[in-house]
């Protein structure tokens, strides 16, 4: 059943933020989206975004329907108060804190920060992020006591009733394209694959079975491996 609750979708075009904007066409009667360019290393997967929203649209009369408008918002300054390998050109490896040196230290806070600031003056009344704690890098700004609780403070912050969803909190990466194949059948996965964005170096000139990227960084060895599990399963019946 249609929610007629409007949401806004934080799309970065990749493959977990085009699968949840998937998700919330077919939950609510509005959706809007918003991208932040922060000085990414990977700033190629902004280019891609437009062109992904627009084959969102093609998919079906009733997304193009509830699709509404596209929101870009200027972030640069987390990568000048940053030193990672997601906005800075360097080797990626492991912390001695035990995290991963393409953790953004507060990314997914500001992200949340602005999309709520934004829902408030659209009128819109849920966020939907891609954020996901079975299948990542252990980055603490992408788990569901974060989410849970920045939803609190938020609320409390702007007294609304804020919605935080996170459609692909408890799913693997096979999950994750076996929800874009439930939602959008084979043509979902396959603008997916060929028009999505993931990986951290922004390599994206080979098309691999699973998608575009260097296929060693962190981002594409969990998108391969998803994709790998997924068509095996396809293939077993």
């Amino acid at each position: 059943m249609l929610a007629t609750d409007t949401a806004l979708v934080l799309f970065s075009g990749g493959q977990d933020s085009t699968t949840c904007l998937a998700w919330a066409l077919e939950h609510y009667a509005r959706v809007e989206t918003i991208g932040f360019d922060y000085g990414q290393r990977h700033a190629i997967e902004l280019s891609v975004r437009p062109a992904v929203l627009e084959k969102m649209r093609a998919q079906s009369p009733q997304w193009d329907g509830r699709l509404g408008q596209d929101h870009m918002i200027d972030l640069s300054l987390i990568a000048a108060i940053s030193d990672t390998a997601l906005t800075q050109n360097v080797e990626i490896a492991m912390q001695e804190n035990g995290l991963p040196n393409t953790f953004v230290p507060g990314r997914n806070l500001l992200f949340m920060t602005v999309a709520a600031t934004l829902a408030y003056r659209r009128g819109l009344t849920v966020l939907v992020g891609g954020m996901c704690e079975t299948d990542f890098s252990g980055y603490p700004d992408c788990r569901d006591d974060t989410m849970k609780a920045l939803q609190v403070a938020l609320n409390l912050g702007m007294a609304t009733r804020l919605k935080v969803e996170t459609p692909l909190m408890w799913l693997d990466k096979c999950q994750t394209w076996e929800l874009a194949e439930r939602l959008g059948g084979a043509a979902l996965v396959d603008l997916i694959r060929s028009g999505t964005h993931t990986c951290y170096l922004g390599e994206r000139g080979q098309l691999h079975d699973w998608g575009y990227g260097c296929g060693s960084c962190p981002a594409c060895a969990l998108r391969a491996r998803g994709y790998q599990q997924y068509a095996a399963a396809r293939a077993g019946g």
